[in-house]
């Protein structure tokens, strides 16, 4: 089975890669890695990622499928076949290269030693995860000399400012604009001068954006394509100009508060069937134009736990094409690692909670990833161990999620200490991308790249040339961001001195 792929730079131009079976090459030749990856355990350490010679870098092309199919690749796995990583769910102890067991501790009927509702008071409460926010800030940030936090204007967002405003008070606020769906600058904004903490404001240029991704790709160890990476590099960069030396994310409450489900979740498992839907329906004049109508139609292509996923994809047909042969039956085999759980998990909820701890290692290797290329530390509060264990196991259920599916009470009760009204939006979402910008503005670049990997992905081409006048459809335009994340950092590999044409980056970020 084609699984891997050898790259090794010719000599002349360097432009050339060969393609060897992986079974060609000695496992003892590849010097096996495993890193440890969950937040949990503090500032993650990809240094041995950098040591890695990248004149032979064996590429797991399994991986690559994950990605396209859903933006990320399943864990333990990673782009390099000799690359393991020991996400949230899996015991770093074990050899993440021998088929780990995945077992994810922190669903709600695994802790029993919960108080019940009305035998603690809020007061007690309050005080407590203030206390343990709070140094759960400092804790994470304490290496870092000038913090910046990356503030939207929801929940987690807002209950983290509340407390950096009292740990560290010299955080400066970045709030990104992504696009023109929704604006939650007026309500981070808000937050952050009435806490007395510096707020900065972030527009999205897709091209500014896209060339400060090209120029970070030769210390971007990892490939990642989740739909926020190029928001992320493009914060980070801001920052590290800005001469700040650390980020502050507030990522990782869900898993323990836990993730309700609404009416359009539950519509959208019960519609994901695994139905096969002919790729010229998503082209005719009725259907192309609308995202909805692609969206559902995409849905029922998908399994329930996959469509979980955030955003629109390549589906298994689309895929096979792009390569050529049958490969999207092994992504799927993936999930093999996760079905104990799934199969354990005691309400639909609980299942969407193991979705996100899966696809944790795309949200998180984002910034792991874009910090590491400029040299930031980046901090998880929410992720702080101690903090993590009191919600999980001293917290009430009706203040994780109350009546009606209302999610994370408690954090809703901190944040109405300080504020009773906030300028919310009805859907998250300040960091989402303008997707279709990118498409209508680089898109003829990208083609360039596609071109130039038809070794590896002989479909990119055909598949750009038909869907070329169907970008200022975001369900188009999320696929045609894949393909931008990935075909690019897959040439850097083959051609480690490329100079990105169109690509020139007119500021310092070294």
């Amino acid at each position: 089975m084609r699984s891997f792929l050898l790259l090794r730079s010719q000599s002349g131009d360097g432009m050339s890669a060969s393609l060897t079976d992986y079974r060609d090459v000695p496992v003892d030749a590849i010097r096996r890695v495993q890193i440890n990856t969950s937040p949990n355990s503090g500032e993650v350490d990809l240094s041995p990622l950098l040591e890695k010679n990248r004149e032979i870098a064996s590429l797991d092309l399994v991986s690559l499928a994950d990605i396209l199919r859903n933006a990320f690749v399943y864990p333990p796995h990673t782009i390099y076949r000799d690359v393991k990583i020991a996400a949230t769910g899996f015991d770093p102890e074990q050899d993440m290269h021998a088929n780990p067991r995945f077992h994810f501790a922190f669903q709600g009927e695994l802790a029993p030693s919960r108080p019940l509702p009305n035998t603690v008071d809020d007061h007690t409460l309050l005080q407590t995860y203030h206390q343990l926010l709070c140094e759960a800030v400092e804790r994470s940030t304490a290496d870092m000399r000038s913090p910046w936090f990356l503030q939207s204007g929801g929940k987690d967002s807002t209950s983290m400012a509340i407390a950096v405003a009292d740990a560290r008070p010299d955080t400066t606020c970045l709030t990104y604009l992504g696009g023109n769906e929704e604006n939650e600058v007026a309500s981070a904004c808000f937050v952050a001068e009435q806490l007395g903490l510096r707020h900065e404001t972030l527009v999205c240029n897709p091209s500014r954006a896209y060339d400060r991704y090209l120029s970070l790709l030769p210390r971007m160890p990892l490939l990642s394509a989740d739909f926020a990476a190029l928001s992320y590099i493009d914060l980070a960069t801001e920052i590290h100009l800005d001469e700040g030396d650390g980020i502050i994310d507030a990522l990782g409450s869900d898993q323990y508060f836990g993730v309700p489900l609404h009416r359009q979740d539950r519509v959208l498992a019960l519609m994901a069937r695994g139905l096969p839907v002919p790729q010229s329906l998503f082209q005719s004049r009725f259907v192309s134009g609308s995202f909805k109508l692609c969206f559902a139609l995409a849905t029922l292509q998908m399994n329930e736990f996959e469509r979980y996923f955030p955003g629109s994809r390549f589906s298994d047909k689309e895929v096979d094409e792009l390569f050529g042969w049958n490969i999207s039956a092994s992504s799927r085999q993936r999930m093999d690692t996760f079905h104990a759980d799934i199969h354990a998990a005691a309400s639909a909820e609980a299942v969407r909670r193991i979705s996100l701890v899966v696809g944790e290692s795309a949200h998180l290797a984002k910034g792991m990833l874009a910090s590491q290329a400029l040299s930031l530390h980046l901090a998880y509060p929410y992720a702080d161990a101690r903090f993590r264990d009191w919600i999980f196991h001293h917290v009430p259920d009706d203040r994780l999620i109350g009546p009606g599916g209302v999610n994370k009470v408690l954090m809703r009760q901190y944040i109405a200490q300080r504020f009773e009204q906030l300028p919310y939006v009805q859907t998250k979402g300040c960091f989402r991308f303008d997707l279709r910008g990118l498409a209508k503005q680089r898109f003829d670049q990208v083609y360039a790249f596609a071109q130039q990997m038809q070794s590896l992905l002989p479909g990119a081409p055909r598949w750009l040339e038909a869907h070329r006048h169907h970008m200022g459809n975001k369900y188009f335009a999320s696929k045609f961001y894949l393909l931008a994340m990935i075909l690019p950092w897959i040439l850097s590999r083959m051609r480690p001195t490329t100079a990105y044409e169109d690509a020139t980056v007119h500021e310092k970020v070294a």
